[in-house]
């Protein structure tokens, strides 16, 4: 079967700097990835290019046997950083609805099949008692699981998550990995983290990328693993709780 992401000498230059080089990947449906890296590696850019939103200069990207543009309407995406006015006047239900856009018709009130579609992404998300509460009055948990809600809403095939977790406490991100460990079951997941201990133990596979890519099995992390992907000296700080 042709895998669901397939990446194949990806390169990248953006004002004569080097981005992304040589980059080739491919990830079976239903793995659930781990990207993690240093700042600036490259790991946001490389999903917009999945996304389509940016071309390479170099090499080919296949999302389900398709070019990112038109593989769009079937991958789901929680960017790293979604910039909003929180005070706007709109209840969770239409923050949610907006995943359907594109899905349907693009003008008057939103379809009877909509509203019916994202049901389930309540009560996947277990939100479903914030329905029609406004987004301002929100915590940074809730709000992070109404905008994977979003994300969900057009059914993807394929999940990208741009630091999903960043904004959530330890209690809050074990939840939510253990919500991704469940959707696993119908959708491949690329999840970008930072927190190179705790993905290793919910995810198939974990690859570094610092403009080129390194892979690497998801097994226990240690310095010496640490030191290989980011290329250089770390030191490694064990917390017994």
């Amino acid at each position: 079967m042709e895998p669901a992401i397939d990446l194949e000498h990806v390169g990248l230059t953006l004002e004569g700097q080097s981005i992304l080089e040589d980059v080739s990947l491919r990830v079976p449906h239903q793995q659930f990835l781990g990207l993690i890296g240093p700042n600036g590696g490259g790991k946001s850019t490389l999903l917009r290019m999945m996304l389509g939103l940016m071309r390479p200069d170099s090499g080919r990207i296949r999302m389900l046997g398709r070019s990112p543009r038109h593989a769009a309407r079937s991958i789901g995406y929680v960017p790293q950083f979604t910039r909003f006015t929180r005070s706007f006047p709109i209840s969770v239900e239409d923050v949610v609805l907006m995943g359907r856009l594109g899905s349907g018709r693009w003008w008057g009130p939103w379809r009877r099949q909509d509203r019916r579609a994202i049901d389930g992404v309540f009560e996947t998300l277990a939100i479903e008692a914030l329905r029609h509460r406004r987004i301002e009055g929100l915590s940074g948990g809730q709000m992070q699981r109404v905008l994977i809600a979003r994300a969900l809403a057009c059914q993807p095939s394929i999940l990208l998550l741009d630091e999903p977790t960043a904004s959530v406490d330890t209690d809050g991100e074990r939840a939510l990995f253990d919500l991704f460990a469940h959707l696993r079951c119908d959708t491949t997941i690329v999840l970008i983290s930072h927190d190179l201990g705790f993905i290793s133990d919910h995810v198939d596979r974990v690859v570094c990328l610092n403009r080129t890519l390194i892979d690497h099995a998801a097994e226990p992390v240690t310095a010496d693993t640490i030191a290989q992907l980011y290329g250089q000296q770390v030191r490694m700080v064990h917390h017994h709780h």
